[in-house]
């Protein structure tokens, strides 16, 4: 293994000072000529901490992202990017307030995830002057508690679907469905 010059070594341990290796993995050896820092003034890495100090509950596992697709295979995410999924409902929020809009959106994911359909399309127009204020809401919106958990997916609609101005929502399949 390559030795780091000192600069970058102590680089190094000060990016990693916080960091706790995988369970039942050992810390690496850190570089003995330099115990209490080197010439830039970071301090030593500090011993592994005992397992009362730890906390004991595990991190909580966070829901991908909904505009990387990480949550769908890659052939279900290239159909949905390229307008190839048949959209089964949309919802256009032109001309609403926030509040209605909000209130519209919620209704119509958790209605259409019960209804058992999986693409749906959302128009919010491109909006004026500010760059649309739904449009920057509606993502946002998504990712809140209470709709995340009813979107697998979002992608920008194709140019015969709205464009910029609207989103494929892709919606996991509902519990009681068989397909």
């Amino acid at each position: 293994m390559r030795r780091l010059p000192s600069e970058d070594a102590g680089l190094w341990r000060r990016a990693m000072r916080d960091v706790a290796p995988l369970p039942g993995r050992d810390r690496p050896e850190t570089d003995r000529r330099h115990p209490a820092g080197n010439a830039a003034g970071t301090a030593a890495v500090q011993p592994e901490r005992s397992a009362a100090a730890a906390p004991a509950q595990p991190p909580k596992a966070e829901l991908p992202p909904l505009d990387r697709l990480a949550g769908v295979d890659r052939a279900t995410a290239e159909r949905l990017k390229r307008g190839r999924r048949p959209v089964e409902a949309s919802l256009d929020l032109h001309g609403m307030t926030q509040a209605e809009a909000h209130r519209a959106l919620a209704g119509f994911v958790t209605g259409s995830r019960a209804a058992g359909r999986r693409c749906v399309l959302v128009i919010t127009g491109h909006g004026r002057s500010s760059g649309g204020i739904l449009k920057s809401a509606v993502p946002r919106w998504l990712h809140e508690p209470e709709l995340r958990h009813h979107v697998l997916a979002i992608a920008p609609a194709r140019p015969q679907h709205g464009g910029s101005g609207a989103l494929y929502l892709l919606l996991p399949k509902s519990p009681g469905s068989l397909a």
